[in-house]
């Protein structure tokens, strides 16, 4: 399949280092990785907003969201690309800037059914790794540490309590759902489970990544702590050069 497209955008004097975060559902990865991203000049490598790309050209094309090898014929002739922002990154469908488009609900579901299918989370991974090459990444998601970039510099495996992530989850709702924080809890509890046990690239902590634990941090005290996970590995590369 097609990679074109996918060349990393030069980012100035930022380190050539590849960030990989990992961890459950509502852990905060995302809002860690493009704090990072910000504070040392890296592109934040979104699956997420890569993923939901694929899935508003697939309903553009009018495709069945579960026949893969009619998605993996698309993939075939699609290009993605992010570039950085001072605010998020631009998602380039095509070079067609999708970035408002890709957030609504009809887009996100379409991500989520199209991800399940191995030819499509391979081609992603080949993006991925791509964008990666040379470099000045961070990226998060349950399998970044161990599949997409195993040899990255910096693995940090974000996680907190069950509870703690679930009521986070539902502060979080806007408008708040009728449904009650205990429910949120539970299901989130039931993704780990799926998540942890699947065939294909199971969540795990990479042997070689630094377990933060935000069960008991506030947010800033977890994003300090990330920081200087990163800044302990810059300072220990300039001391061995």
């Amino acid at each position: 399949m097609s990679t074109n497209g996918t060349s990393l955008n030069s980012l100035g004097s930022a380190p050539k280092i590849i960030v990989a975060i990992d961890g459950p559902a509502g852990a905060g990865k995302s809002t860690i990785a493009r704090h990072l991203a910000r504070h040392f000049g890296l592109l934040n490598l979104e699956s997420g907003a890569m993923y939901r790309a694929f899935g508003l050209k697939a309903l553009r094309a009018g495709l069945s969201l579960d026949q893969s090898a009619a998605l993996g014929s698309l993939a075939a002739e699609t290009t993605i690309r992010l570039e950085p922002s001072n605010d998020e990154n631009r998602v380039l469908l095509d070079e067609e800037d999708v970035t408002g488009l890709i957030r609504n609900p009809e887009v996100t579901d379409a991500a989520s059914r199209v991800s399940v299918f191995p030819a499509i989370r391979s081609w992603m991974v080949r993006l991925q790794q791509q964008l990666g090459t040379q470099g000045g990444v961070v990226m998060e998601g349950r399998d970044i540490g161990t599949v997409v970039f195993p040899h990255a510099e910096v693995k940090i495996f974000l996680d907190a309590a069950p509870e703690v992530r679930g009521m986070r989850r539902f502060d979080q709702m806007v408008p708040k759902p009728a449904v009650q924080p205990e429910e949120v809890i539970r299901d989130l509890r039931a993704r780990d489970e799926r998540d942890r046990n699947r065939a294909d690239s199971p969540l795990k902590a990479a042997h070689d990544a630094i377990l933060l634990d935000s069960t008991n941090l506030t947010l800033d005290e977890t994003v300090r702590a990330a920081e200087a996970i990163v800044q302990n590995w810059i300072a220990r590369s300039a001391a061995r050069a």
